[in-house]
């Protein structure tokens, strides 16, 4: 698995890195802030604000050799196939550079880039948290307590809030195996890693007290698509998707490509529905309690084909065409085999090609204005592999009677002069009703909020 992410990063900046100036910070941003943090705080990989480093001396010509060359042992790529020798030396001069101070939390001048985000008149966003590296699922108690799961870096934190202002972000556990998923219920906390379900219980009073978790139920542990998200469902279930284990391959006979469903204590497993290449994302209407979800198509059949899907599953036993059909009208042309798109259930939306489309959730607070209540909210995390980038936003579907009536953009600017600014993984909202979005490449969270405009 830490192969093929090494290559799709590699792959990812050979496609979008332009030629960068003497400001190494830019590259930086794009290239190194997912792993060693926006302010090369630390993640996935060690910290470069420290003064000395284990793996490479800190001069130029030495970082820039070990840049090029990597060190594939401990997880880091070689970049000199993706960036040239310019833009290497460009890094290594601003890695070694003092880091800038920044400005109190809070302040603009700490977040400028937040002045590049463009969304519907009366609505504002904030930083809610920024030391969150590789930010993924969230979840919301009751209380306002934050729950966050994390990809590269094995951790869940939990954000202690206070009139919804986060006042510590701790880390309640570590060391797990890329711990995307998170779900509240009950009092306890769930937590999905690639292998198994586990649970952390009375989790509000043990969250800071390293506490103890037991496991509810082991799951496949395939690296690719393997990572899991967990939801409760209005039945009170937890819902697990099971991705395909591959691009695209036939796995109709096993428990890959499905979505499945469990009692809270993990018996009672069962198929929920099927023919579904990878959902990261799920949500129940508020008015009729149906499951949607979102689900992203296969690679390697070029820019544009096949988009990615929001998909309604009314009822338990349907097939949602995968791997015979991709994106609701194109037959597969490796495993077709004269199958027709028509046989399967066809998307509610098609919300275009390659734009990783994670998490979602439906709007049922009074904040926003009437028109968004019961409405629902798709973050799309971005293209890797298509030459011009596609998604990187927060959708807006407005729906009518149930049904998809528009797919437009609520929060745009996570690309502003070409730079990605963030990744957009999940949608929550807290008790005031204001929405919390996750951002794994840069570790933040970020609030947003409305106020209605003053009248002239």
């Amino acid at each position: 698995m830490m192969k093929r992410l090494l290559s799709l990063f590699s792959l990812a900046a050979a496609l979008a890195a332009p030629a960068f100036g003497a400001d190494g910070s830019v590259p930086y941003q794009q290239n190194c802030a997912v792993c060693h943090g926006e302010q090369r705080q630390g993640g996935a990989g060690p910290s470069l604000a420290d003064a000395k480093w284990d793996k490479v001396q800190p001069n130029h010509d030495a970082l820039v050799k070990f840049i090029s060359n990597g060190l594939p042992a401990s997880g880091m790529p070689a970049w000199k196939d993706a960036m040239d020798a310019k833009t290497i030396s460009a890094i290594a001069d601003y890695l070694l550079a003092p880091a800038a101070p920044t400005a109190p939390a809070g302040a603009l001048g700490k977040y400028p880039e937040l002045a590049g985000f463009v969304m519907p008149v009366g609505f504002s966003i904030s930083v809610f948290a920024d030391q969150v590296p590789s930010a993924r699922s969230m979840t919301v108690a009751p209380s306002g307590m934050v729950f966050v799961g994390s990809r590269e870096v094995g951790k869940v934190y939990a954000l202690v809030t206070k009139n919804n202002v986060v006042e510590r972000v701790v880390t309640l556990a570590q060391g797990l195996n890329r711990p995307i998923g998170v779900a509240y219920r009950d009092g306890a906390l769930y937590v999905a890693e690639m292998h198994r379900v586990i649970r952390y219980d009375d989790i509000e009073k043990t969250f800071d007290k390293t506490p103890a978790f037991k496991v509810v139920r082991a799951m496949p542990p395939d690296g690719w698509h393997g990572e899991k998200v967990i939801k409760f469902g209005p039945d009170g279930k937890l819902y697990i998707p099971v991705g395909a284990p591959c691009n695209v391959c036939n796995k109709d006979n096993e428990v890959y490509a499905k979505i499945h469903r469990m009692n809270a204590d993990g018996s009672g497993f069962e198929e929920v529905a099927r023919g579904i290449r990878n959902s990261v994302g799920m949500a129940w209407h508020p008015q009729t309690h149906e499951l949607w979800f979102t689900d992203n198509g296969r690679d390697m059949l070029g820019d544009n084909l096949p988009s990615d899907k929001l998909n309604l599953a009314p009822k338990t036993g349907l097939h949602f065409g995968f791997p015979y059909c991709q994106g609701g009208v194109v037959p597969d042309p490796e495993f077709a085999a004269g199958r027709k798109c028509s046989e399967f259930v066809a998307p509610m939306a098609k919300l275009g090609p390659h734009v990783a489309s994670l998490g979602l959730e439906f709007n049922t607070g009074s904040q926003f204005p009437e028109q968004y209540k019961n409405q629902l909210f798709v973050a799309e995390h971005g293209s890797w592999n298509r030459s011009q980038k596609s998604g990187y936003r927060v959708a807006l579907i407005t729906m009518v009677d149930s049904q998809v009536a528009s797919d437009t953009v609520f929060i745009d600017g996570f690309i502003q002069h070409g730079q990605v600014i963030g990744r957009p993984v999940d949608i929550a909202f807290l008790p005031d009703g204001s929405m919390l979005v996750s951002d794994d490449h840069r570790g933040r969270i970020y609030r947003v909020t409305y106020s209605a405009p003053a009248k002239p």
